[in-house]
Parts: C-alpha cells; structure tokens; sequence
C-alpha cells in the first residue's frame, strides 16, 4: 500500500497502529502484583521448610551421637552434601535473579535498592513489566539476536546437572550401607532410588517445548515473560528443589530412626495457564499445595477454589477449570485444609489468585480512506485483537461486494449509499462498522497542462484533445472524455460550432484549431466524461481559452 498523501488519512493510519499496540500491552497491574504475589508465596514456602529442616537435621544430629545410633553416622555426610548441592543452585539462581532485576532496573551493574521503587506502599520490581531484558538475558544471549544461548539454557542445565546429583548421593548412600547396616533387601534398596527418581518434583519438562513448537525450553520457559512473571518461575524452581532436600533427608531421617520432616504451615499455590483472557474462554490452571510432601495421602489434602473442593492428585495437585466471566480484574479465593494423619491435627491456608478480564476488540480500516469507491477495488484491513486471523469471519453489507479472508479483503462499490461490514469469530459478533459508498469523484478536464484561459497560438494548435484528470485520488483508476462542443469565436466574426465525440479533436474541430490567432476564443462546452462503475456519462464542466 502506498503512503497517503493527506495529511487527514496518515493521522488515521498512525492512530490505527496505536491503537492495535495499545491493545497488546493492555496488561493490569493487577496481575503484575498477582505475580509478586505468588513469588512471595514461594519464598515464604522455602522459609518454612528451611526451617523444618533445620530442626530436623538437629535431631537427627542428637540422635546420632549416641553410640549405639554410630552405625548410621554415614547419613550425615550424605545430607550435608544434598545441602550444599542445594545452597550451590539456590545461589545461582540467586545471582541470576539479581542481574535480571538489575537489568530492568538502574542497570547499574549491582542489585540495590535503585532496582525497586514503592508502589502504593508496596516495595516492587522498578522494571517488572519489561520483557525486553528477560528475553535477551534467558533466551536470546548477550549479543541479543540469538547467535549464542541464554542463560536460560545455562539454567536448564543447573537443574539437570543438580537433580542428577541429588539422585547420585542417595543411590551411592543406599548402595553401600542400604543392606547393613540399614537393613534394607536389595529390591527395597533399587524400590527407594527408583521412587526418588521418579518423584522428585525438582525436574525439567523437556517435552512441553517441543509440543508447543517452541525454539528451546528457555523460549518456552521465558520468552517474552516479563520480569514480574518470571521471578515466580524461578522461585517456584527453588521451591521444588526445597521440596526435594525435604524428601530426601526425610528418607534418611527414617532410617535412622529420626523424627520426619513436619509441615506445619501450608498453602495452595495456583498455577494458571495465563493471567490474561478474553471474555468466554476457559482459564485452565493446577492447584496445590504449598509445603506439599508426598507422604500425604490425597485424601488428607483439602483443597478448594472458591468454595469448590477440587480432586487431589497423588503428585498433590488438581485441575481445575472456569469459563472466564465479566471484566477486568477477577479474583479465586483459594483454601487448603490438610490433615496429619497421625495426630489428626489439621492445618489450614488460604491465598488468592487476581487475573484480567478482556474483551475482544475489533478493527476495521479501509486503506485508501474513509469510503468505499464504485469501480475500483477499495483494499480492507480487518484486525480484531485476541482473535487469530483465521477465525476473523467478514460480512458485506448492502451496495457492496467483497472478497478475501484473515485480514485482507478487497471491496467493490455498487450502488451510492450507506453499507456497513460486520465481522463475527466463533459465532460471536465482535463489531459492526458504518462506510459510505460513493461513486469516483468527478475528473478535471485538461487540455495538456492547461485548465484553460490564456494560451499561446502554437501550444494550442500542437494539441490533439482534451483529457480527463483524476487530481488526488489514490486509487489506479480512468476516466475517458465522452464527448464535448467545441466553439469557435473569431475576431469580429460569426461563432462556428463542431460537435466533438471522444476525446480527441476530430477532422472539423482539428480544422477549427488550426484557425486560431490571437485575440479569437475557444469554447469546449457540455464536456462529458465516463468513469469506472459509471452507468452513463456525467458532465464535468466548460472550458474557454484565449488565444494569444
């Protein structure tokens, strides 16, 4: 498509672009703080089981000192370095949080509080909706286009090569003492290595990108996420490896003896597959429990989404599902109730899960201005935001026909008058939209660069006729001259007449031409013209040039 040339229809192009990127940013700050407020959870997570374990190394310690617990002395080292395997990858992870906060922050090159700023009494990310610095960092590499990895797939690899360890120290463990002085058979010994492999939440979905037709698992995992949604991905990462020491010193606790690891505060974590809807889809989420040790008996778990009590998982999780209603910002109220099954103690939790409601907008943009044009093909933008182009379905009103699918489509005027082009996606109207139909607007006679008036003799005898001029109109578009009279006025003499068809000077008029002198005039009079979509000629005017 061409440049507008006026001013009018390029101020209508810019404002329809605006719009189109005001519509894809149209993210709340409701849901940035749903963000934040999920990774506080997270951390809040780590911080009870971190505590927990703690008093549980403490009494294994205690236990262990008495000589006659020597035996099983083995298991502190083993736990010691499940530690630090742990506190390697949290500092990592750490580290790598810092430089992201830092780089969409005053990137600075260090995390201080410059990197934050107060948001309604709330202390919060400063650069939290930038996507920009997440995508370069984790997915595209420091060069920004992708010629190295991210540090995302540095990530992946922390996680592969950290889980691998963690399964190693067990497996090396139980295969040297499992069967003395632990006393465990061979099968038991292969039964526990395999259900730690097999259970530990602490993993990476290698399939999930592939299915998605994604470049990478860092693409998958952080492409264009802002900051404020991928700071929660990489605590909910600290947590499942929290979750897992938890597991694996609660094993060794056991066979010791020991006391078992405790939780004794939980709450349910909401894992939704997008915090953004549009009105009448589905929000589609996973809902557990924070703290979650897979000890517990699903039917010990309690867990609810807005009254409603979801089925719990063995891997403690559940579905659940909700069509998407109203709009703007909606809230889940989320419960859990869980029980101990062995004092009967039951420990309760709540949170709440914020997510925005949209609607579907829709567009409609003719590329040449603001009418529909009898004749010639006026090309059709159609772009409705949330809605994929193949979905788009485009109705033509009366005095109008057109053609096309997605976003382009090409209309043809018929007959003046008022038309109006509806665009509905699954069974839904999205808009109806108002345009006006007119015919091709009426052509300037020219008889070479002249309009006429004054003329010199010769340059009006090197002509052969009169043509008609579509001034300013965008569209590739004809219009031929049907006819005219043309008059001839001598000095001092009778006017002779000579009836013109077409465009060019016939025989009679040529000879009338080549009469001229100065101080004679001309008459090109009832001058018609027949444009495209034209049923008859219309009339454009008159002309008179004085010969000089």
């Amino acid at each position: 498509m061409s440049i507008p040339k006026e001013p009018r229809q390029l101020m209508i192009n810019i404002m329809y672009l605006v719009l189109m990127a005001l519509l894809a940013l149209n993210v709340s700050a409701e849901v940035m703080n749903a963000f934040q407020t999920l990774d506080e959870g997270n951390q809040a997570s780590i911080n009870t089981v971190e505590e927990q374990l703690g008093s549980t190394v403490e009494g294994l310690e205690a236990l262990l000192d008495d000589d006659s617990k020597a035996e099983f002395r083995p298991i502190l080292p083993a736990i010691e370095a499940i530690q630090s395997e742990t506190a390697n990858f949290n500092s990592y992870v750490n580290q790598l949080r810092g430089t992201i906060i830092d780089a969409a922050g005053n990137n600075d090159g260090e995390l201080n509080e410059e990197d934050y700023k107060e948001d309604h009494g709330v202390r919060t990310v400063r650069g939290k909706k930038n996507k920009d610095v997440t995508t370069r960092i984790l997915v595209l590499g420091e060069d920004g286009v992708g010629g190295e990895p991210g540090e995302g797939e540095a990530l992946k690899a922390k996680i592969v090569e950290t889980r691998d360890r963690l399964i190693e120290i067990y497996t090396n463990l139980l295969n040297e003492y499992g069967e003395k002085p632990f006393g465990l058979k061979p099968d038991e010994i292969q039964e526990r290595i395999n259900s730690v492999a097999n259970n530990m939440p602490f993993s990476v979905d290698d399939e999930a990108w592939k299915e998605a037709d994604r470049e990478s698992w860092s693409d998958y995992k952080f492409g264009h996420m802002p900051v404020a949604a991928v700071l929660p991905l990489m605590s909910q990462m600290q947590s499942d490896l929290k979750v897992s020491e938890a597991n694996l010193i609660n094993d060794m606790a056991s066979l010791a003896g020991g006391r078992t690891v405790k939780f004794d505060a939980f709450f349910p974590v909401f894992e939704a597959d997008r915090s953004y809807v549009i009105g009448g889809e589905s929000l589609n989420a996973k809902v557990s429990v924070g703290s979650y040790s897979s000890s517990l008996d699903p039917a010990n778990v309690d867990l609810r989404v807005n009254g409603q009590r979801l089925t719990v998982g063995a891997d403690g999780k559940a579905d659940f599902s909700t069509v998407a209603r109203g709009q703007g910002p909606q809230t889940l109220n989320l419960s859990v109730a869980v029980t101990n099954p062995l004092t009967g103690e039951v420990t309760e939790g709540e949170s709440k899960f914020t997510y925005e409601v949209g609607q579907r907008s829709v567009a409609v943009s003719a590329d040449k201005m603001n009418v529909f044009y009898i004749g010639v093909d006026n090309p059709l933008t159609v772009s409705a935001a949330g809605v994929p182009s193949g979905d788009v379905r485009v109705r033509f009103g009366e005095n109008i026909t057109g053609r096309g699918s997605g976003s382009k489509y090409t209309v043809q005027g018929q007959r003046q008058g008022e038309t109006t082009v509806t665009v509905t996606a699954n069974g839904q109207t999205l808009g109806s939209f108002p345009f006006r139909v007119k015919r091709i607007p009426d052509p300037i006679p020219m008889l070479g660069n002249s309009k006429g008036g004054q003329i010199r003799s010769n340059v009006f005898k090197s002509q052969t006729g009169l043509y008609a001029f579509l001034d300013n109109f965008d569209f590739e578009a004809k219009c031929n001259i049907a006819g005219y009279d043309l008059v001839y006025v001598p000095k001092r003499e009778d006017a002779v007449l000579s009836q013109n068809p077409g465009g060019n000077f016939n025989t009679k008029s040529k000879n009338l031409v080549n009469r001229a002198k100065p101080g004679d005039i001309f008459y090109a009079q009832n001058i018609r013209a027949k444009c495209p979509g034209d049923a008859a000629t219309r009339p454009i005017g008159t002309m008179v040039f004085n010969i000089q």
